[in-house]
């Protein structure tokens, strides 16, 4: 049913191709990384000019190397084989989740997975990613690969590299990696993340020094602080102060809540909450980002998979699923015929509610943080209890 609604949702609140909304007339940003990739290839540099659409490259140059594939798809062909495989790569996503969750692989868990596939089509990052042919579930794919295969499993910690190595966010389960005393993943991925380095500046020396001594250091490339899109803490501070960010207040919240989202994460893996500490970490990454885009909160996607899971032995959790899937669905609005916006933090803001609904996926990480340490309360209480009813058997 709920595979059903989503379709429908996804076809039906807006013209699928209505220009700069419509899900089937997108792929700006593929285009934007076969610009990059064709740049490289013929010894262009990859930030001095603007590429398609007027848009500047910010991506690693690592990256471009990963895009090369893309320029054996003819340009006109690339945006519709791209959303093939963000759909593929979606499926594979959700199946890694319910492996994690300890599900396995038949042909129920596969139909199961697949139409939870179809449901998170309508979650405003999924939408939104594969609108614009992003990398955000490809990114998330290579870090739930290296959290689902055994902690002693050989070349654990090279998909978390690699992703880190063409978007710096990603590096952030490097250092969850460290914060769970997983040191032989923690190497491998920093050695991932430095041969993905080191392999960029053999090929475009002058790209490779120029992202790292001054690109990288440039968030407002990507646009401005203040921009409803920026889903981040740095992104909530500009929308409540109408600014720029002062850099020494959001270091501080950034540093305060990444350390809160680390020990959550930590403690739910060593509670056995795999899934659940992954997914925190994922958010937590893009909430102290300097920008983070709508289709970078992809992390919905495991989360509403862990609620279903939850909702398995408790039907109270469906409602909890069926609250996610609309306070981050992919509502539009008709601003004019030609034009329409996707996602709640665009969506006109009536009732003075524009501090709720300009910061909703932070806001929506903050329930996370709250559900994340409920989940970590509940598991100690229970410990607890069942520790007392050991001690009360023996006495007796």
């Amino acid at each position: 049913m709920s595979a059903v609604v989503a379709v429908t949702l996804l076809f039906t609140t807006v013209d699928p191709w209505l220009d700069k909304a419509g899900i089937l007339a997108g792929g700006l940003d593929v285009h934007i990384y076969r610009e990059g990739a064709w740049r490289l290839l013929h010894g262009h540099s990859l930030y001095d000019e603007e590429t398609v659409g007027g848009l500047l490259y910010t991506y690693t140059p690592f990256s471009a190397i990963v895009f090369l594939p893309g320029l054996a798809v003819p340009a006109v062909w690339i945006t519709d084989a791209f959303l093939v495989v963000n759909v593929l790569v979606l499926y594979a996503c959700v199946l890694l989740s319910g492996r994690m969750l300890g599900y396995r692989l038949n042909a129920a868990s596969a139909s199961i997975a697949a139409l939870l596939a179809i449901t998170c089509l309508f979650l405003e990052p999924v939408r939104t990613t594969l609108f614009y042919g992003q990398i955000n579930l490809v990114l998330m794919l290579l870090v739930l690969w290296d959290f689902s295969r055994p902690e002693r499993s050989r070349g654990r910690g090279v998909g978390v590299g690699i992703a880190a190595g063409i978007k710096l966010v990603p590096g952030f389960f490097l250092v969850q990696f460290l914060a769970l005393r997983q040191w032989r993943a923690a190497a491998t991925a920093a050695l991932a993340v430095a041969a993905t380095i080191g392999l960029a500046w053999l090929v475009s020396p002058e790209d490779s020094r120029r992202y790292w001594f001054s690109t990288f250091f440039h968030a407002d490339r990507i646009a401005p602080d203040t921009d409803p899109a920026n889903q981040s803490i740095r992104g909530v501070l500009a929308h409540l102060t109408g600014g720029t960010a002062p850099l020494w207040c959001w270091l501080l919240l950034a540093l305060g809540i990444a350390a809160l989202g680390l020990w959550l994460s930590v403690a739910l893996y060593r509670r056995g909450e795999r899934l659940l500490s992954v997914t925190l970490a994922g958010m937590t990454s893009c909430a102290v980002s300097p920008f983070a885009w709508g289709h970078h909160w992809v992390w919905f996607v495991p989360l509403l998979v862990h609620l279903v899971h939850r909702a398995q032995s408790n039907p109270r959790w469906w409602a909890a699923a069926a609250a996610l899937f609309i306070a981050t669905g992919a509502w539009t609005y008709q601003w004019t015929p030609d034009f329409a916006s996707v996602g709640v933090f665009v969506l006109p803001k009536p009732w003075h509610t524009e501090p709720i609904l300009e910061n909703a996926h932070v806001l929506g990480f903050a329930c996370v943080l709250l559900y994340a340490w409920s989940v970590l309360r509940t598991r100690d209480l229970d410990h607890t209890t069942s520790n007392h009813r050991m001690l009360d058997r023996s006495c007796t």
